[in-house]
């Protein structure tokens, strides 16, 4: 009986080079593909494509498969990136992963895959797959430290359907020892903690080039002007440091404490940045959002009232209480206020370790 045919996508990195080798020893096919899929700036050492090529291509040789490059720039450009920057022209702080999860790796990637003659793909991502009921099923990986299905919410049956994810019942420091064992050449190469696919760079000076500055006033919840910001797209809900107002950190509140300063609001109307002080202020805690762009991996929205959420992806899970309102959007109330919840991130839902899915959070009340 022929193989089945698994197509996986090949980073350059420790955890898909690991998954490789790890689907070859399950006894399948195993074909490498590396995604290119940023080219706007490849020269200036921030985009580390043709180091991360050189690597995908030395591990595929010491597993023993073939692998090609396919570029996807032109798809991430349309799909990807041109909603990154509309968001945050909006004011938002979108989540590129998320997207390029749904459109590229998922869509384009799996597009590819099937064309040549793929049963399956597969990616280094730290989640599982179970089939139940005639469902699949998005679950948690095993181990919680590196956990990504908040990225993969908006996965649906049909993606899920073809999709491995081998490590999803191992844990990182075992993945660092078999690709030492196995003597890969990115054995100890640092894990990426860049924007899917442009890197790591200086973040404000990347959003510089695509984004007009436009300055306007900051000022605390009671209107109190304390400075001047570069444009409200350059901030996001929380933030602390780079805000530009350091000479008014010791600036005592009402109980006599110099609480640092966070970004607690943006009025877009009047280009206006409101900052508060301290991590506890009552503008920096939300007691309910609003979610659109709602996402279900079973294909309908879950039938229940209670439930787990995050509104980050290193948050720990919440309670929260789900109200349906239409098929694009749902409500969260949350049993205990959240913390600097941030329109254009994701609110992820979850019972127990399986993920329900998600949407992309709009308003939120105090």
């Amino acid at each position: 009986m022929a193989k089945k045919r698994v197509v996986i996508g090949m980073s350059g990195g420790v955890d898909s080079s690991v998954s490789a080798h790890l689907l070859k020893k399950q006894g399948y096919e195993v074909v490498g593909v590396f995604m290119k899929n940023w080219e706007d700036d490849d020269s200036d050492g921030y985009c580390s494509s043709r180091e991360d090529w050189i690597d995908a291509v030395s591990v595929a040789d010491v597993i023993g498969l073939d692998i090609e490059a396919v570029n996807f720039s032109a798809e991430y450009k349309e799909r990807v990136f041109s909603d990154f920057l509309r968001e945050y022209q909006a004011g938002r702080t979108p989540n590129p992963d998320v997207m390029c999860n749904a459109e590229i790796k998922f869509k384009a990637f799996l597009d590819h895959a099937v064309r040549i003659g793929a049963d399956y793909i597969a990616t280094g991502h730290y989640a599982r797959v179970r089939k139940a009921n005639n469902k699949f099923e998005l679950l948690k990986a095993v181990d919680s430290s590196k956990d990504q299905s908040y990225f993969l919410h908006r996965l649906n049956q049909a993606q899920l359907s073809k999709t491995l994810f081998p490590l999803g019942e191992i844990h990182k420091l075992d993945v660092r020892k078999i690709a030492q064992q196995l003597k890969l050449p990115n054995a100890n190469k640092k894990d990426s903690t860049g924007i899917c696919f442009i890197g790591e760079r200086p973040f404000r000076e990347f959003l510089n080039r695509y984004l007009a500055r436009q300055p306007g006033p900051i000022k605390t919840p009671e209107g109190k002007l304390v400075g001047q910001h570069i444009g409200l797209s350059f901030y996001t809900i929380g933030q602390r440091k780079g805000i530009g107002i350091g000479g008014i950190k010791n600036l005592q509140n009402a109980d006599g404490c110099s609480d640092a300063w966070y970004v607690a609001r943006k009025d877009m109307i009047n280009n206006t940045l409101y900052v508060a002080q301290g991590h506890g202020h009552p503008w920096l805690l939300s007691h309910t959002l609003i979610a659109d762009q709602a996402s279900w991996i079973a294909g309908t929205a879950p039938d229940l009232n209670c439930l787990m959420a995050k509104t980050r992806y290193r948050q720990t899970d919440v309670a929260a209480q789900l109200d349906v309102s239409n098929e694009n959007q749902f409500q969260l109330a949350f049993t205990n206020p959240q913390w600097a919840v941030t329109p254009g991130q994701h609110a992820v839902l979850y019972q127990g370790d399986v993920c329900l899915g998600g949407g992309v959070i709009g308003n939120f009340g105090h």
